[in-house]
């Protein structure tokens, strides 16, 4: 049963990076957690590797279909990969194991958690929010500023939680760069990509990874994204984008009920 249970979890999270360029890590961590069993620290570490070489196969494709703007990946992918960095090697080992406030203990593994929660309402938020866009065009000075600004703070959530950071990324292309969605998306993963793959390569020599397991779950997430991929073209983003929203707001409840409740 949870042989099942993973098959159909890595395939979901394949799909979603597919269809919206977004969502692979925030499914990931929970499919690790609790159906897999592993620590949040371990998960957030296994969830790197997944969807960076998911996201790999994603970027193939959009590079090939031409749905890639290489510049935009420099301005939001340098200083992601130097947020990253700096949240691994400064800010992540000096989290302590426990945080006392007053008579009431928090776990770093139930910190981390909570911190995934709530990047989940706020990406919940934005993927149920009606698709705007502002009417003043920016000057290049401050999309240039907030690109990089940007790409520093996906790098450092990237960094601490193994999230892509996706719900992040493609709003920011599609506002500030004017990139269609479509080539917003396959931006994106090439972004996610270089976060992930960087973070995992800055993370894994700490822990005992078990491969065949990681080889497996990532197999079916590429399966996933390559499907989700071409299905795309076919379904409405906007359809897909408030399901997704909805998905991921019930698995953050979720998260908090199972780490104070259940």
């Amino acid at each position: 049963m949870k042989e099942l249970e993973t098959c159909i979890a890595s395939l979901g999270i394949g799909l979603s990076l597919g269809l919206i360029g977004a969502g692979g890590s925030i499914l990931t961590i929970p499919v690790f957690v609790y159906i897999l069993k592993k620590d949040p620290v371990s998960s957030s570490v296994y969830s790197m590797f997944v969807v960076g070489v998911s996201s790999m196969a994603g970027s193939i494709q959009s590079i090939l279909n031409k749905l890639v703007d290489f510049r935009a990946v420099l301005m939001f992918g340098i200083p992601s990969v130097a947020g990253v960095f700096i949240a691994r090697r400064t800010i992540f080992p000096v989290i302590p194991d426990e945080l006392s406030i007053g008579s009431f203990i928090l776990s770093k593994n139930v910190l981390l958690m909570l911190c995934l929660s709530s990047l989940m309402l706020f990406a919940a938020k934005r993927m149920l929010k009606p698709a705007m866009k502002d009417n003043v065009r920016q000057v290049e000075k401050q999309v240039t500023m907030s690109l990089l600004l940007r790409g520093l703070l996906v790098g450092m959530v990237t960094g601490l939680l193994g999230i892509g950071g996706g719900f992040l990324i493609v709003p920011a292309l599609y506002l500030l760069v004017d990139l269609r969605v479509k080539k917003a998306i396959g931006t994106a993963l090439v972004i996610i990509t270089i976060n992930s793959l960087f973070s995992f390569l800055n993370s894994y020599d700490s822990m005992e990874i078990e491969w065949l397991l990681l080889l497996k779950f990532s197999l079916g997430a590429i399966v996933g994204i390559i499907i989700g991929t071409k299905l795309s073209q076919k379904i409405p983003g906007d359809y897909l984008k408030k399901t997704f929203g909805w998905v991921i707001l019930v698995m953050s409840f979720y998260i908090v009920c199972k780490q104070f409740f259940l």
